[in-house]
């Protein structure tokens, strides 16, 4: 009785599972359709969206024949950018606070917490005003570094971290090892599990992101993908074609990585303690 109940269990789990990925995932195959349809199409029906002829013609026009290549390149180089440099600087600090001693350190790692409390869009203004003041707004700079800093990066690895033996840092102490090197050779190789989690948040992080680049990004040719393309799109008002095949081509990136890595992320995420 108690396998059957077991198995009952398991098959309604897997079709509520596949009912809600058929529910998350309708609007983007929906999308890929509609973006191999070819202009001026006669819709009579929702079923006419997803009927031939297909043609890839769309992306190949708006590839070469607009800006979207332009903001496809500035979303991937500001994206790994911003990846590597949060990747290092949180990894940097967080050994810092996880495995070197020295005074303050607890009420700064309390600090970096409260910054979860502080949501993104509140910061905007005092942002900025600094990047303004520093001349870094319209630079690529200015669209990197702002994403750069996060504090929920920082407290993952600081939580894996303080999950590696002290035996082992010691040793190397012992050794003649400096703290770069037992950072270089001893912590980041020990540490791919979160540095991919880490890394898949940042990049995410940074394809999706629309409100500062909105603000910082003042000529189109240093546009992302996500500011772009709502302008992209408000330039057809009947046609659906061309705005899905650009929300395709934004889309289509992330959505390879994130199938790439996604082992790499659920590892991350439970080795680093990380809940709810």
């Amino acid at each position: 009785m108690k396998r059957k109940k077991v198995k009952a269990g398991s098959i309604a789990l897997t079709l509520l599972s596949a009912g809600l990925a058929v529910i998350f995932l309708a609007p983007v195959i929906w999308a890929f359709f509609v973006s191999l349809q070819y202009e001026g199409k006669q819709i009579k029906s929702v079923g006419s969206w997803f009927t031939p002829p297909y043609t890839f013609g769309n992306y190949l026009d708006l590839i070469i024949g607009s800006d979207v290549a332009k903001w496809l390149m500035n979303s991937v180089i500001v994206a790994v950018l911003v990846t590597v440099l949060t990747v290092l600087f949180s990894a940097m600090a967080a050994y810092a606070l996880a495995k070197i001693k020295f005074m303050g350190k607890n009420k700064l790692y309390i600090y970096f917490l409260l910054g979860l409390m502080v949501p993104g869009e509140a910061t905007i203004v005092p942002l900025f005003i600094t990047a303004n003041g520093l001349k870094l707004i319209d630079t690529y700079a200015g669209l990197l570094f702002p994403s750069v800093a996060v504090s929920m990066n920082l407290i993952i690895m600081v939580t894996f971290f303080k999950g590696l033996p002290d035996s082992l840092i010691e040793a190397a102490r012992i050794d003649g090892a400096g703290e770069i090197m037992i950072f270089a050779r001893i912590i980041m190789p020990l540490s791919k599990a979160v540095i991919s989690t880490i890394s898949i948040f940042a990049f995410i992080g940074s394809w999706n992101n629309y409100l500062w680049p909105l603000l910082c990004a003042m000529d189109s040719s240093k546009f992302t993908l996500p500011v772009g393309i709502p302008i992209f799109a408000g330039t057809y008002t009947v046609d659906y074609v061309k705005p899905m095949t650009a929300n395709m081509i934004a889309s289509i990136p992330a959505i390879i990585i994130y199938l790439i890595f996604e082992k790499q992320i659920v590892q991350g995420i439970t080795m680093s303690g990380v809940k709810g």
